[in-house]
């Protein structure tokens, strides 16, 4: 009895079921998946091809990518990139081909790994102001970053699968 009480107030008195570095490990893991998926798309393909209304993967590529970077820098530097001003919303033409997808992919990534460390542990409990429009705890922004990012590369594998290649394993995120 003694210890269930005493492990009772350890799981009191600690708060979250998780870390921030935990966080970043689980998104940067799904970060190199989906980066897969993107390398499983030939060219044309990744540009061009469209199933049931929704847009070519490479637009949602570029949604995910404008979400983390400046999210990741909004969260930085406590200011909020407008929605009309992220990428993929202003019109701003970037990574037209694929290896420039990646290639900014692969920039975000490191602007991840070298923001994050410099957040502080507080930070990822106060309410921030996501894109200027969505208020919510700034762990939760985070959560639904890494959310979008999960929807749209399945749309990538429904993609895939419906132009016969075999889309990575969704479980390996080495």
């Amino acid at each position: 009895m003694e210890n269930n009480a005493a492990n009772q107030q350890d799981i009191n008195t600690t708060e979250g079921f998780t870390s921030p570095n935990a966080i970043l490990k689980h998104w940067q893991g799904h970060r190199r998946l989906t980066r897969r998926v993107i390398e499983a798309f030939p060219e044309r393909e990744l540009f061009d091809y469209c199933i049931g209304g929704m847009r070519p993967f490479s637009e949602m590529v570029k949604e995910m990518i404008s979400i983390a970077d400046s999210g990741m820098q909004d969260l930085f530097m406590d200011t909020a990139t407008p929605v009309d001003e992220l990428g993929h919303h202003s019109g701003k033409t970037f990574a037209n081909t694929k290896e420039e997808i990646l290639n900014t992919w692969d920039d975000v990534t490191y602007k991840i790994d070298s923001l994050w460390p410099l957040i502080s542990q507080q930070r990822f409990h106060e309410t921030m102001i996501a894109f200027g429009s969505y208020e919510g705890i700034t762990s939760d922004i985070i959560l639904y970053w890494i959310d979008n990012e999960i929807h749209h590369r399945a749309q990538g594998y429904v993609y895939l699968r419906s132009l016969g290649i075999e889309p990575p394993a969704f479980w390996d995120r080495a």
